[in-house]
């Protein structure tokens, strides 16, 4: 059996936002919180852990043209920018291909509402970053 020690890496990365590959994704991060918490019983351990509700959320960091171009896909849809679309409009597809013919590996972001963006540049600056931290409400991963 042949082992491929070679690891994903940003090149093999494809992120696909409102059917649109991003071409100025400078980073995407992504994370699921669940809430655990021990029961105690007889005696001083914990009995079992329990779990309670789960949290989604992310930040997505393009170049300042990128947002601008979801900003206006936006407002021609009749909102004021990207963080005013409903989230049950808004869904991510990240897709880590290796391309040497090993599977695949997609983690699809479910329902994704944009909370807010963060947009400025100080001198010296050689491009524009946006970044955009959101929430959803499921991570599938196949």
């Amino acid at each position: 059996m042949a082992f491929d020690s070679r690891e994903y890496q940003w090149s093999d990365t494809r992120v696909f936002l409102l059917g649109k590959e991003l071409r100025g994704l400078r980073g995407l991060t992504y994370k699921k919180t669940v809430e655990k918490e021990p029961v105690y019983a007889q005696g001083s351990n914990p009995n079992s852990i329990q779990s309670g509700n789960k949290k989604y959320d992310g930040t997505l960091m393009l170049l300042k043209s990128e947002f601008d171009d979801l900003n206006r896909a936006a407002i021609a849809a009749g909102f004021s920018d990207i963080t005013e679309v409903p989230a049950e409009k808004i869904n991510i597809t990240c897709v880590y291909d290796r391309g040497d013919g090993s599977p695949m590996q997609t983690a699809s972001l479910f329902t994704v509402g944009f909370t807010e963006y963060d947009d400025g540049m100080k001198q010296g600056d050689k491009f524009k970053e946006v970044t955009m931290p959101f929430i959803f409400t499921r991570l599938k991963v196949a």
